[in-house]
């Protein structure tokens, strides 16, 4: 059974082994964390590894058997596809091999990076667009969940667009309302030694803008004066909202490629896994027409 070699995982495993290092040096894939959104079995992997190494995009080394020693693993890939017999050795319980052939280090080849600067200038449409089936997300650090399913290019981009939706929320609702989801966001944006994403979820809920986080506590919120019916929130314009959230974020800036309401969807949705179904419930009331539905869908 031939594994087809994805643009989108080449792209990752080169940028990996160049971020990690320089020359011949250990490089750990995990599947938890380098693969956030993309699905692949360990088969998967090393089928990918074997044949960057055999085209010497990369230049890897391997414990195990030697694939020369092994008479049943063809010497040459074809350019698209690795035979599943050596793909399946990586530890597979079902290989056909009674050893396993582990991935321990390599480096980055002249080959590697031109192909990798290459692919850096226009990376692989499915990074853009978003993965199609379901991403597990539940042990992924709050702005990797929003820059993965927001399709953006960097984690700094999703923390400012999560920051202006957030504000977008808030005025649509009580400050009363406004604290109590703040007091639900107490974790970490991200593990990071960067001090500039050295933060809480919370953080960004009542603005790094101390004068914004001000003023948005003594503005005049939404009219909610129908309280009997607090769902009706006709004189509030999503596509305002909407628009709002493009023109104030980094998807303002020409050339950037994002669609807003995927971005939206993102951030509602790494936001719902921090929040209890009350809190979640309660926030939806207060958003208009196609965002709520964005909400609700996320």
């Amino acid at each position: 059974m031939p594994i087809p070699i994805r643009e989108d995982i080449v792209y990752i495993i080169l940028n990996k082994i160049n971020d990690s290092g320089q020359e011949m040096h250990e490089v750990n894939f995990e599947e938890s964390d380098f693969f956030p959104g993309i699905q692949i079995t360990r088969a998967e992997l090393l089928g990918h590894l074997d044949y960057l190494n055999q085209t010497q995009y990369i230049k890897a080394e391997f414990s195990g058997n030697a694939y020369a020693n092994q008479e049943d693993v063809p010497s040459a890939v074809e350019s698209k596809e690795v035979d599943f017999r050596v793909a399946n050795t990586f530890g597979a319980e079902d290989g056909p091999l009674p050893h396993l052939i582990t991935f321990e280090s390599a480096e980055l080849t002249e080959k590697g990076k031109r192909m990798l600067q290459k692919m850096e200038e226009n990376p692989p449409k499915s990074l853009k667009e978003g993965v199609s089936v379901p991403i597990a997300t539940k042990d992924m650090p709050f702005l990797e969940k929003v820059m993965i399913k927001g399709g953006f290019e960097d984690i700094f981009d999703a923390r400012d667009v999560t920051e202006v939706i957030y504000r977008a929320m808030r005025d649509l609702m009580p400050t009363e309302t406004s604290d109590q989801v703040e007091q639900e966001l107490h974790k970490e944006v991200l593990p990071t030694e960067d001090k500039a994403l050295q933060m809480e979820i919370a953080d960004l809920w009542r603005d790094t803008n101390p004068i914004v986080g001000f003023l948005s506590r003594i503005r005049a919120p939404f009219d909610h004066s129908n309280r009997h019916n607090p769902t009706d929130i006709s004189n509030v314009n999503d596509e305002r909202f909407l628009t709002r959230v493009k023109n104030e974020s980094p998807m303002a800036a020409t050339g950037y490629d994002i669609d807003r309401d995927q971005a939206v969807k993102a951030v509602f949705a790494a936001t719902k896994e921090e929040l209890s179904e009350e809190r979640s419930q309660e926030i939806a009331q207060y958003l208009p027409g196609k965002v709520r539905q964005l909400w609700e869908e996320a």
